[in-house]
């Protein structure tokens, strides 16, 4: 063989190679969210209780998925095993292939800064500061600056721009409830995780509250994944993963409605 021909051959085992690690990284993104084998128990013996127990599941990046079931199914403690909050017994969550527990609890905790957008049932705003400061709380945390534009981009996509300056006892549920969402997009997160976060409010501002989630969520181009009871809510989800005694139970993609 001559020295051109061994040339011409190491040029092409190059591209093959090139293109499975085209092929590899595609997947790695297809597969943002990543659960292997996941399990949660409290307690032990006799009075140990199941939480989750031997979750797999993949979401792929840009999805808006629902997680439905009975109360005590799993499906809150799924989401928290998610977030970086609820440490699992056993198993793996890796987010944008990244091993989530295998990072020590500062590395932990700039990851739930920065990655993770978390909305609960109830607000959680701090009562001493305004609106602005609760939606860049995340941001002051980190000792960052605040990026002005995106937290004026916000204020606007959240109807909050007049109410800017108001404490949280100046502002109804639904308004309290946009700060709070304000505050986990603050960081620009790799996905948002919202648990029940119409729950305390009236149907119309719950409503309301989805609107802009699906909103931001567009707009942004996030990961979102939303725990519910409302069939309606669950309805627009692109994805329903029913979770029924820890399990997955069900996974379901449905038609997006506009």
């Amino acid at each position: 063989m001559t020295e051109r021909s061994r040339k011409s051959h190491a040029a092409v085992r190059e591209k093959r190679y090139d293109w499975g690690s085209l092929e590899r990284k595609g997947a790695q993104e297809m597969e943002f969210l990543k659960i292997v084998h996941l399990c949660k128990y409290y307690g032990k013996g006799e009075i140990q209780t199941t939480a989750l127990e031997d979750v797999n599941l993949t979401v792929e990046k840009g999805e808006f998925v629902a997680i439905v079931g009975a109360s005590g199914s799993g499906k809150s403690t799924l989401l928290h095993a998610i977030a970086g909050v609820d440490v699992p017994t056993s198993g793996k969550v890796f987010l944008s292939g990244q091993d989530v527990y295998a990072q020590n609890n500062e590395q932990l905790a700039i990851f739930r800064r920065r990655q993770v957008g978390l909305i609960y049932q109830f607000h959680n705003l701090i009562p001493t500061l305004n609106v602005e400061e609760n939606i860049a709380l995340p941001v002051l945390m980190d000792k960052r600056s605040v990026n002005e534009e995106r937290l004026n981009g916000l204020l606007d996509l959240l109807g909050l721009q007049e109410r800017r300056k108001h404490l949280p006892n100046q502002l109804s549920g639904g308004q309290q409830q946009r700060v709070a969402i304000g505050r986990a997009l603050m960081n620009a997160p790799a996905v948002m995780l919202a648990d029940e976060p119409t729950g305390s409010l009236d149907s119309r501002n719950g409503q309301e509250i989805i609107r802009l989630l699906e909103e931001s969520h567009k707009k942004y181009r996030q990961t979102l994944l939303i725990v519910t009871h409302d069939e309606k809510i669950a309805l627009r989800a692109e994805r329903v993963i029913t979770i029924a005694d820890g399990r997955v139970a069900g996974d379901e993609r449905q038609a997006v409605r506009a």
